[in-house]
């Protein structure tokens, strides 16, 4: 077999009998050091510069309006009664639900031992880290009294005469999402050691050197180390991989334990599940296409990458779609009224186009990767992920807004409208996510070197071992 593919860039051919490469050209193992190496190493390039003073403006106007929230008071919301559930839980669930595909990219296909995971799984772990950071933002700033905030906190204590109420989903958001972002936090940390300690031993600058080496933990490559560290990441990985399935459905339960028409319902933490995975691998393929290019590692995030992705998004697009059609089943044959006018009233009531933006772009574009020059255009992807992530944000607007804003009296009915705050905040989020990434690209490795170093391993040993004329059967 040979490891160079004739086009150079697409590896989605299916040839029987043989495993498609996921290192590309003839790349070798000193290619690849030197080409995640060159990103942190080299000066940024202009478009890093201009995308990083972008970000950090947008960054400073959140803590500005956090700031100016905080003088004023959270009137400056559109939050109005009996719309005291707006935007920040909005924004909430839909960052916590950004999350999931970095740990699962990471830790539960890394359990299946799915090679194509290795080139995308370091960018994939730190968006997860820099979602949960623009998550954990809103509940803080949301309970009105943002000095109390503490108050979220499990902790027993003698000098709080108010007990956390340990019954509340939002108390169990508390556990799940910091246990999350905590081992997140490692798992992510932990596989960079040994390409962080290749960094340390390549940086001239004595300041960087020093850090690389703090952070690198003394790692020599030894096998001991290794043994260690493999027993550790895969330690981590266990850990990891039930969380995927656990915090969104605990955030699901923020809704489904109540007694709210359109929220009463057992769909929920499957279906948030589901649209969580959906919603992280639109925003992986949205940040890394871009960066593929950008950072020049089209042979090590190939096409076929970008192709496995894709069908991940049409499966779990696929499921949201049901879930939309199964709630209003659910309705329909329970046959109370309060849920089945909560239903009609989102699709058709006064936010039918947010329900509607919401299918469209949920349901009907991903089935688009069904072709499969969808599924390996680059800016085609990149469009339809945008789409995604869009309708995602709109499905948690339907959950939260239409639910409360027709409550069992029609004198109570009101309709929300979002102040400059409201959208000030939401764009903040976006500045301070991708701050972080831009920083991350240009400061850490953002392919993981070692693993797919072994990958191309495999890719020698299978083309050493391969006949040199063909044999009859």
């Amino acid at each position: 077999m040979s490891l160079a593919i004739p086009n150079g860039l697409d590896n989605t051919v299916e040839r029987p009998g043989e495993r498609a490469p996921l290192v590309l050209g003839d790349t070798t193992y000193h290619d690849i050091t030197e080409t995640v190496c060159r990103v942190a190493e080299t000066k940024p390039s202009k478009g890093w510069v201009i995308g990083f003073l972008i970000a950090f403006a947008l960054l400073q106007w959140l803590g500005i309006c956090i700031a100016y929230l905080f003088y004023t008071g959270v009137g400056v919301w559109g939050n109005r009664s009996p719309i005291f559930w707006g935007w920040p839980i909005v924004n909430f669930v839909f960052w916590v639900g950004i999350g999931h595909a970095g740990t699962l990219i990471s830790a539960i296909l890394f359990l299946f031992r799915q090679e194509w995971r290795t080139s995308i799984n370091r960018a994939a772990e730190a968006m997860t880290i820099f979602a949960v950071a623009c998550a954990g933002t809103f509940p803080g700033i949301h309970v009105g009294r943002a000095w109390l905030a503490f108050w979220l906190a499990p902790y027993p204590s003698l000098n709080l005469w108010m007990w956390p109420q340990f019954r509340s989903p939002l108390l169990w958001d508390v556990f799940a999402v910091s246990t999350y972002g905590t081992v997140s936090l490692l798992f992510w940390y932990m596989g960079m050691v040994p390409d962080l300690a290749t960094f340390r031993d390549r940086s001239k600058n004595k300041y960087r050197r020093m850090a690389y080496g703090i952070l690198s933990l003394g790692w020599t490559g030894s096998s001991r180390h290794w043994m260690r560290y493999e027993k550790a990441y895969a330690l981590l990985a266990a850990f990891a991989a039930p969380l995927v399935l656990s915090v969104h459905t605990i955030v699901s339960f923020d809704f489904a334990v109540s007694q709210v028409p359109g929220w009463h319902t057992t769909i929920f933490p499957p279906y948030f599940v589901a649209g969580a995975i959906f919603s992280g691998f639109a925003m992986v393929l949205t940040l890394m296409v871009p960066a593929r290019s950008m950072l020049g590692l089209e042979k090590l995030i190939t096409i076929r990458h970008l192709d496995n992705m894709c069908k991940i998004i049409l499966a779990t697009g696929s499921i949201v779609g049901l879930a939309y059609g199964t709630e209003f089943f659910i309705a329909w044959y329970g046959q109370v009224p309060d849920e089945q006018y909560a239903f009609i009233n989102r699709a058709f009531g006064p936010y039918w186009w947010a329900y509607w933006t919401m299918v469209t772009c949920n349901v009907i574009s991903p089935q688009l990767f069904w072709v499969k020059k969808f599924r390996t255009t680059p800016w085609i992807i990149v469009l339809i992920t945008i789409f995604v992530n869009i309708g995602m944000w709109f499905e948690r607007f339907v959950i939260v807004v239409t639910s409360l804003s027709r409550d069992y009296l029609p004198s109570a009915w009101a309709y929300f409208s979002p102040t400059w705050v409201d959208w000030s905040m939401l764009i903040g989020s976006f500045g301070l996510f991708f701050t972080l990434f831009l920083l991350f690209c240009k400061l850490m490795p953002v392919i993981n070197m070692a693993e797919t170093k072994s990958t191309l391993a495999k890719q020698y040993h299978m083309a050493h071992n391969e006949p040199t004329t063909p044999t009859e059967h």
